[in-house]
């Protein structure tokens, strides 16, 4: 059915294959890794299309997710509780914005933000709350879609901006 090599994540149950990633998708990937280095220091771990053990239904593998650090952690498992995930949304934006958005959201992830690279915003996705409309019944109360100039700080390091255009190509 699958392919060796193809890219699956396990979204409440189902396996899904990833989208290939162009270069735009993977330079914007470490620019976002750069920025968040730069604002959290070694304090976090920074993860990069690992899988965060959310659930037994799923797995998904965040383009970042930042997760406590802990050096003699994750060897048994997958880490489950990111404070902040962030996903580059190409070809993807759909599945990111509605699908994952969900999931995170009923994994109570405190933060996820969505760099949209067709529009070139990033999307702040904030406060889980319960929505039976939503696909996973499960939404962000408050998103914001920031352009440049404007600045974002984790939740995590409030004190700490990023000016939006650094998380952009």
């Amino acid at each position: 059915m699958f392919q060796p090599g193809e890219r699956l994540e396990l979204l409440d149950g189902l396996l899904v294959l990833r989208e290939p990633q162009g270069s735009g998708h993977a330079g914007t990937i470490r620019r976002a890794l750069e920025a968040l280095r730069r604002v959290l220091g070694p304090e976090w771990q920074l993860d990069s299309q690992l899988p965060i053990a959310l659930d037994d239904d799923s797995e998904p593998e965040p383009d970042v997710a930042v997760v406590p650090r802990d050096p003699r952690a994750y060897l048994d498992a997958h880490p489950s509780r990111p404070v902040l995930v962030v996903e580059v949304a190409d070809s993807s934006y759909r599945v990111d914005h509605t699908y994952k958005t969900s999931l995170y959201a009923r994994a109570r992830v405190p933060e996820c933000w969505i760099i949209d690279l067709r529009h070139e915003t990033v999307e702040v996705h904030r406060d889980p709350e319960a929505s039976p409309d939503s696909p996973y019944g499960w939404r962000y109360r408050t998103v914001q879609i920031l352009r440049p100039p404007a600045a974002v700080a984790p939740l995590i390091a409030p004190a700490r901006v990023i000016p939006v255009a650094d998380l952009l190509p």
